[in-house]
């Protein structure tokens, strides 16, 4: 190949869960559907074509409701919805390698590879999210299936270092890699040096598992001059109880969401233990929307802010969460500098969707040299 002949670009297939298909995701986009801080096509993978990749999404399928029905029976019996996959088996067939968000995605896959056996395997970057979390609660031939499927895959990514650190353990003969996950950050609000208000406006977002609501609650339920505004689709009325100064929304607009940004003195997220950075898109959002941020320290969330960035607390204490509160109250200087460092973390420290792409290319570039470099020392031959 001359040197002056333009590099192929790497044929990526990004195979998501159904309802993330670029279709059926640009569709909800543009109807306003999708909350949150969001690119035109989901995660940003898109964005990787500035790293010479050629990006392919998954699509859904436009279902009756028998095909659901089936669809949907089938992925209960197995745990994974093998149809979608098999359904985008000419996108993944035809890549030379494929992206996947969650484990149920790549699970999906590598049992896809099972049925076509005889076929070329493009190569498979697997990222998990949640599996480690409740790895040593499988039951072990669970864990011997999965072990077995999973070591078919190429590299094993991980959003958060306390992942990494059991992805390591498990699959010790496996590359295990930690990919810090972003949102757009094209555009952002600039943080505003004004005084907090009276009662304070203390917002708590998030639909994850994870979140610790019930210490939240219990920390501000009576604590003076302030005013608690839950926006959740997964906290309970017993949760919630009945407090005068907590009130639950849920939002059902990017309009309703902003507002709530703009309404809010700071943003505080009560996190449980956890291994896959739970509340990382919401620690983001809220940077880019220049609210300061008080967030229990656990899921490994220090990978991607630093103590000058977020106001870090021990989790499920429920006295620090209101002295943390006082603090950011108190301190008009120091509060509006975690806003403005967290910002800059997102706009120029590698925290954000069109880094988490980058990082995506630059691991799949890897592992296509080195199949290159195979070729080419077999068809060389052995030294004379």
């Amino acid at each position: 190949m001359s040197v002056d002949e333009p590099t192929k670009p790497i044929r990526v297939f990004v195979h998501l869960s159904h309802f993330f298909g670029a279709t059926h995701w640009q569709k909800y986009l543009a109807a306003g559907k999708l909350t949150g801080i969001n690119d035109r096509l989901p995660y940003g993978y898109y964005r990787a074509a500035e790293d010479g990749c050629s990006i392919v999404y998954s699509e859904d399928k436009n279902e009756n409701r028998l095909e659901r029905l089936g669809r949907l029976g089938l992925k209960f019996l197995i745990g994974v919805d093998l149809v979608h996959a098999w359904r985008n088996r000419k996108g993944l067939y035809d890549a030379d390698i494929i992206w996947t968000h969650t484990e149920l995605q790549y699970i999906a896959v590598l049992l896809l590879f099972q049925i076509f056996f005889w076929k070329r395997r493009p190569r498979l970057i697997a990222q998990s999210v949640w599996l480690f979390d409740r790895w040593h609660r499988l039951s072990w031939p669970r864990r011997w299936f999965l072990s077995y499927l999973i070591t078919q895959a190429d590299i094993l990514t991980v959003l958060s270092p306390e992942n990494l650190k059991v992805a390591r353990s498990v699959f010790p003969d496996m590359r295990s890699e930690l990919v810090l996950f972003g949102i757009n950050a094209d555009e952002f609000v600039p943080v505003k040096n004004e005084k907090v208000h009276h009662p304070l406006h203390i917002l708590s977002l998030g639909n994850d598992r994870d979140r610790d609501w019930p210490v939240l609650i219990e920390a501000l339920k009576d604590f003076p001059d302030c005013c608690l505004t839950i926006a959740s689709w997964t906290v309970t009325e017993k949760e919630l109880g009945r407090h005068g100064n907590v009130e639950m929304l849920k939002v059902y607009s990017n309009k309703k969401l902003s507002s709530l940004y703009e309404w809010a003195d700071f943003v505080v997220l009560t996190i449980n233990e956890n291994l896959h950075a739970s509340g990382i898109t919401i620690l983001q959002e809220a940077a880019l929307m220049g609210v300061p941020v008080i967030c229990s320290d656990t899921g490994g969330l220090k990978a991607y802010f630093s103590d000058e960035e977020v106001y870090f607390i021990p989790h499920g204490d429920p006295t620090e969460i209101q002295k943390a509160i006082a603090k950011l109250a108190g301190d008009d200087p120091f509060r509006w500098g975690l806003a403005k460092r967290a910002q800059a973390r997102m706009q120029t420290g590698g925290v954000n969707s069109r880094s988490y792409a980058r990082r995506h290319a630059e691991l799949s570039k890897e592992l296509l040299a080195r199949d290159t470099g195979r070729r080419t020392a077999k068809t060389a031959g052995p030294a004379a």
